[in-house]
């Protein structure tokens, strides 16, 4: 096999990044859990350390949002404002986080991150009530004659833990795109799918603040970013499209259960503490 080596990394590990991109891709816009497939990619293929590599999933995620948005224009439809005011909570979010991450080390949040990641894997495990209640509108805006002191406290309460989540995914991130989804299925009564897309294109800002922040503050392996980004944008503009034929039930399943996996890992990671030995 002919050796060729492009800024000392193989043309062949470069290009198995792109399949490994659609997969990590139609992960992220199914399930919310791109990383649980690009990330140890990186690490063990790539032999980047961890900080590179999360710096070159983040570069490479923001064309996840790019295809999934394409592919996503049926679900966006008529909810093009919500997902306005949730990008650019998640953009002013995402920018608080990357502060902090000059601030604080990444290991500060290790120890409950796998919380995070449980808990959003139960939730989403648990049927929404608001499938079967087509009452109530987007996250945003109060009812038409039901504007009171509730319903604003309620609209405040929303906003503040979208950007508390977008904070999160600019500082550490992992599974940030589930608790998203949980949030949206749980105070909003538009449909799974609709929020699907809406967390997919949404969290893309997050990504673009991380992007925009490391490119100053840390060395970025671009030659990677490259074909895990064309890989992120196919399975991104695939993921959507799977939605629409699975039943939401499975789909819950899938990435509940997927969840708890990385949960398991990231546990198990931050303790030093092995439950199962399977992975």
């Amino acid at each position: 096999m002919i050796k060729i080596n492009i800024f000392g990394i193989s043309i062949w590990i470069i290009l198995l990044f792109i399949p490994v991109g659609v997969l990590a891709g139609i992960l992220g816009t199914v399930t919310g859990l791109a990383s649980l497939a690009s990330y140890p990619a990186l690490l063990y293929f790539a032999g980047l350390p961890a900080v590179s590599a999360n710096v070159v999933n983040k570069a490479a995620l923001m064309f996840n949002s790019i295809g999934s948005a394409i592919s996503s224009t049926q679900e966006l439809h008529g909810h093009w404002k919500e997902l306005f005011k949730t990008m650019i909570i998640i953009f002013f979010g995402g920018i608080t986080g990357a502060i902090l991450l000059t601030a604080l080390p990444s290991s500060s949040f290790t120890h409950i991150v796998p919380v995070f990641i449980a808990a959003g894997g139960i939730m989403i495990l648990i049927p929404s009530k608001n499938e079967e209640n087509h009452e109530g509108a987007n996250n945003f805006e109060p009812r038409k004659g039901h504007v009171n002191q509730h319903s604003w406290f309620r609209n405040i309460l929303i906003i503040f833990l979208v950007y508390l989540i977008g904070a999160y995914s600019g500082y550490f991130g992992a599974a940030s795109g589930i608790l998203l989804l949980v949030l949206l299925t749980r105070t909003s009564s538009n449909e799974y799918t609709v929020s699907n897309a809406i967390r997919n294109v949404a969290m893309g800002a997050a990504n673009i603040v991380a992007t925009i922040y490391y490119s100053f503050e840390a060395h970025i392996v671009w030659i990677l970013v490259l074909p895990l980004g064309i890989g992120f944008f196919i399975g991104g503009y695939i993921g959507p499209k799977i939605v629409r034929i699975l039943p939401v039930k499975y789909i819950r399943i899938l990435t509940g259960i997927l969840a708890l996996i990385l949960a398991y890992t990231q546990f198990s990671s931050a303790y030093n503490i092995k439950i199962f030995y399977l992975f």
